[in-house]
C-alpha cells in the first residue's frame, strides 16, 4: 500500500445537485492511492466503494470495487501491464496492455493517465485502459474490460480533452493542482467542503 501525505479531499456531486462523492488523495514516494464512496445516481441508485493505487510511475497496480448489495472486483496489475482477478484467482489476459483504470462511477480515475502521461500542451496520447462498468452496465462476470481513450493537454497542466473512443464520448476537463478534474462537464461538478 502506498505510503503518502493527503494531497486532496474533495466531493463531487452529480450535475443536478444529487448523489454524491467523496475522494481522498494521497501520494508519496511509492505512487499515489485514489479511496473514495459514492452515492451515485447516474442510471439509476447505487452505492459504491473504490480503491485505486498505483506505482510511482503511476501505472495502475490494484483495483478494488464493491457495490451496496451488489457485486465486488479485486483485480491487480504487475507494472507490466499483466492482470489478475484477485477474486476469481485467474489471469485477466483481455487487460494486456492496459496501464490505466477507469471507473465509471468516479472522475478521480482520470488522473490516473495524466499524471502518468505527463502530455506537452498540445499533444495528444492514445491508450487502452481497464474500463470497470457502472452497475447497470455489468452483464455476467463483474470485471474490467478493455477500452480505448485518448488525453489532449489543451493547456498546460490545467486542461485536458478526454475521449472515450470506445463510447464516443468527448469532455473538456478541468484539473486541480492535485490533477483531479474540478468539473466533468454535464455529469459532476465539484462540491464545496465545508
Amino acid at each position: 500500500m502506498v505510503e503518502g501525505k493527503t494531497v486532496a479531499v474533495v466531493l463531487w456531486t452529480d450535475w443536478e445537485g444529487h448523489g454524491l462523492e467523496q475522494c481522498h488523495c494521497r501520494e508519496g514516494d511509492d505512487g499515489l492511492v485514489l479511496e473514495g464512496v459514492v452515492a451515485g445516481t447516474r442510471h439509476g441508485a447505487y452505492g459504491a466503494y473504490y480503491l485505486v493505487s498505483t506505482d510511482a510511475d503511476f501505472k495502475t497496480r490494484q483495483v478494488r470495487v464493491v457495490y451496496v448489495g451488489g457485486a465486488s472486483l479485486h483485480v491487480e496489475a504487475d507494472g507490466r501491464e499483466s492482470w489478475h482477478d484477485v477474486i476469481g484467482n485467474r489471469p485477466l489476459p483481455e487487460l494486456n496492455g492496459c496501464t490505466d483504470v477507469d471507473l465509471g462511477i468516479t472522475p478521480t480515475t482520470n488522473t490516473l493517465p495524466i499524471k502518468r502521461l505527463k502530455l506537452q500542451e498540445q499533444e495528444s496520447r492514445d491508450i487502452v485502459v481497464a474500463y470497470v462498468a457502472l452497475p447497470d452496465q455489468i452483464d455476467g462476470d463483474f470485471l474490467p474490460r478493455r477500452a480505448e481513450q485518448r488525453y489532449t493537454c489543451l493547456t498546460l497542466d490545467r486542461r485536458y480533452r478526454y475521449e472515450g473512443l470506445f463510447r464516443a464520448f468527448t469532455a473538456e476537463l478541468d484539473i486541480d493542482d492535485a490533477g483531479l478534474v474540478r468539473d466533468y462537464p454535464d455529469t459532476l461538478r465539484r462540491a464545496a467542503i465545508e
